[in-house]
């Protein structure tokens, strides 16, 4: 659930060291416009002997764009600067498109080696472009001058100068020159270790499997589980036995339904990735980050890292968002204890006398559905086909905003799992394409996120892609969605959607590329169509007799929309508390990571059948991109449930509604601050009232 930006304002996500090694022009497909349909990555002909001479024609061109702009004897204004330097890098952000996307969604030995070996000297051209004395000149001037003369630039012209101006002096171009170097050698340094330290928590998440040989421990199971798991098996060698791994897709069933001996062994597994003080421990490697940060923090002028983020957020602080956070500890906690009691009552019933532990919660919350709701996953997942699901929320936005989705089949592909869709507006405008990557493999991260290969601006349209790791088809079943999969598939989406109907200038301030606070509106708004009614009925048919979804279990899922909702909440607000509190530490010399989490959960009072979504050793979210920010998803919440009450209040299809929707937050990128997007949408600002009522917490 989450959204990764690869050129931007901020230029660049990753950095590179290059080799000897070369590829003659006329060969290297980055080197030129891709001669494709639609101008879509040639990955047919990407081999990756390509990328690091690529990057590296690429970074020589940006900097000869930048010396012209720097060395233009015309006084500056916001065209021959700042809109030039927003232009400039179209190599650069071609090759960086496709090398991030394929090292999390499709990568191996060879290519993560490279990636590591590249690490630095993207870090040092992004440095060496924010740093460069006489190009912050320029814009300094610009800056000058329409604080003088408001008149001068549009308000989206004037956002990308203010966001560019800021990012300037965020980088450090206002600092002597020795604290810069010493900044250069920072970011260099975060660079290397954001990636070991992604690269560990994909290598414990290939390594462990559970091996289960005997069929009689998988009792009580459902079939669908029990053939995934032997398929899993299958593929590891091991025919005729049954394999659990730490991947979402094989993880999550196995603690909904497996006994208490495999979700115990699964679960401390899980739990203690990236911490067993091995090659792939992350705790060193974490504790130098956060160290650098604050070092980098400090020399910018804050006194933690958090505030350092949060100063181009909505929240603008650590005043504003601990109090925040701490309000819905306050809701949220309470209701979680109730939850843990029902689930030991229930517990008690089937085996007295044992205490309800942590790996027991997904497989007595089941129980528990069952017996108040007469729901269980199982009743749900035939309806849940992934197709039938992605075509449902492509017919949603159809109904919202008009654009159609069309598989096509003239664009290559990274791997056979890989669609590609054309995105067309009502009046048959092509808006750009939209690829979906769906299935686990071990080249890929776990989680699910929406990318780009290539950004909008004008006159360029978007190329966007969702990539998750839902179960896999197995023989003759499709791949069948648990319902929170259906949310992520909808969520992902809306991210999607913010990218692909983004009709912004300058690639600064479009789709995207907006706070990190904000960034997650669009995609967790796009959840509440999920579940509704209406919505359901138009995609949710059983797979076998294609009935479908009847209205008796559409009544059940909407009756049990609040539940499990305090352990939910619990586990993220944890999360987001962690990772707050660790970027607000001021002395990082003594910083023990267990330690300082283990203190974190009792000062919270977490109950200990409870633990934090994500525990440090593996929070990718902090080393990628949302660093002080996976409150963000919170934060959000407030402005989804608040934006939602209007399509309730208006009708769920409100063509005015869905309109002003697109126009004032989906097309507007960051073109304007985002409050004042959200007050034009909602007339507004946002109220916490409807998100706790949704969460059946007031």
């Amino acid at each position: 659930m989450n959204v990764r930006n690869i050129y931007s304002i901020s230029l660049l996500t990753a950095s590179l060291m290059f080799c000897a090694c070369s590829t003659k022009n006329e060969t290297n497909p980055f080197l030129s416009a891709f001669n494709t349909p639609y101008g879509a990555p040639p990955f047919d002909q990407i081999r990756i002997e390509h990328y690091e001479p690529a990057v590296w024609k690429g970074i020589e061109e940006q900097n000869q764009e930048i010396k012209r702009i720097t060395g233009n004897p015309a006084a500056p204004d916001f065209h021959n600067t700042v809109a030039a330097l927003d232009n400039s890098g179209e190599t650069l952000a071609r090759v960086a498109g496709v090398l991030y996307n394929i090292t999390s969604a499709e990568t191996n030995d060879t290519l993560t080696e490279l990636y590591m070996r590249l690490a630095p000297a993207l870090s040092e051209h992004q440095d060496n472009i924010y740093l460069n004395g006489k190009l912050f000149e320029r814009i300094a001037q610009v800056h000058k001058q329409a604080q003088k003369d408001s008149s001068l630039l549009d308000r989206e012209q004037q956002r990308l100068l203010d966001k560019y101006y800021k990012n300037f002096i965020r980088s450090g171009a206002a600092l002597p020159a020795a604290q810069q170097e010493q900044l250069k050698g920072i970011n260099k340094r975060l660079s290397e270790l954001s990636i070991r330290y992604e690269n560990n928590v994909l290598a414990e998440n290939n390594r462990y499997q559970l091996l289960v040989e005997d069929e009689n421990e998988l009792d009580g199971m459902p079939e669908w589980v029990k053939n995934a798991a032997k398929e899993e098996a299958t593929q590891a060698g091991h025919d005729g036995k049954w394999v659990f791994t730490l991947r979402s897709a094989s993880f999550l069933p196995a603690m909904q339904y497996a006994n208490r001996n495999i979700r115990n062994q699964l679960y401390v597994a899980y739990t203690n990735r990236c911490n067993h003080n091995d090659s792939t421990d992350n705790k060193g490697i974490l504790k130098e980050i956060i160290t650098l940060r604050l070092e980098k923090a400090r020399l910018l002028g804050f006194s933690n890292y958090a505030d350092f983020i949060l100063d181009e957020n909505m929240a603008q602080n650590s005043a504003n968002v601990n109090p925040f956070l701490q309000q819905l500890w306050e809701h949220a906690l309470p209701k979680a204890k109730e939850e843990a009691q029902e689930l030991q009552a229930i517990m008690d019933e089937s085996t007295p006398g044992q205490q309800l532990e942590a790996w027991d919660w997904w497989y007595y919350t089941e129980k528990l559905r069952e017996k108040k709701y007469s729901l269980n996953e199982d009743e749900l997942k035939p309806y849940f086909k992934l197709e039938n699901v992605r075509d449902g929320v492509f017919a949603v936005a159809h109904k919202l905003y008009g654009i159609t989705l069309s598989e096509i089949h003239n664009v290559p592909v990274y791997h056979p799992d890989v669609k590609v869709f054309e995105v067309k507006d009502a009046d048959g405008r092509f808006l750009g394409l939209f690829y979906t990557d769906y299935f686990p493999r071990a080249g890929k991260q776990g989680g699910a996120w929406m990318s780009n290969y290539r950004e909008q601006k004008e006159g360029v349209r978007p190329l966007i892609c969702n990539v998750a790791s839902f179960t896999k088809p197995v023989g003759d079943t499709p791949s069948l969605l648990t319902l929170e999969e259906v949310k992520t598939v909808f969520h992902e989406f809306g991210h999607a959607l913010h990218g692909m109907l983004s009709q912004c200038r300058y690639t600064g301030t479009s789709g995207t590329n907006v706070a990190r606070d904000f960034v997650e509106l669009p995609s967790q708004i796009m959840e509440h169509w999920a579940t509704e009614p209406e919505v359901l009925k138009m995609y949710a048919r059983h797979y076998l007799t294609g009935e479908t979804i009847p209205d008796a279990l559409i009544e059940k899922i909407q009756k049990q929309d609040t539940f499990n909702q305090g352990f939910m909440t619990t586990e993220l607000l944890a999360a987001a508390i962690l990772d707050m509190r660790l970027h607000q530490i001021t002395d990082a010399s003594t910083l023990d990571i267990d330690a300082f989490q283990r203190q974190t959960i009792q000062q919270l009072g977490l109950i200990p059948q409870i633990g934090p979504r994500y525990r440090l050793t593996y929070f990718t979210h902090i080393t990628g991109g949302y660093a002080a920010g996976y409150y963000s998803y919170l934060w959000a919440n407030v402005l989804d449930a608040d934006a939602f009450e209007m399509f309730k209040e208006n009708g769920l299809f409100d063509a005015q509604t869905a309109a002003s929707f697109r126009k004032n937050i989906l097309e507007k990128g960051d073109s304007e601050a985002p409050m004042t997007l959200y007050k034009n949408f909602r007339g507004a600002a946002p109220t916490i009232s409807p998100l706790l009522r949704n969460l059946g917490m007031q």
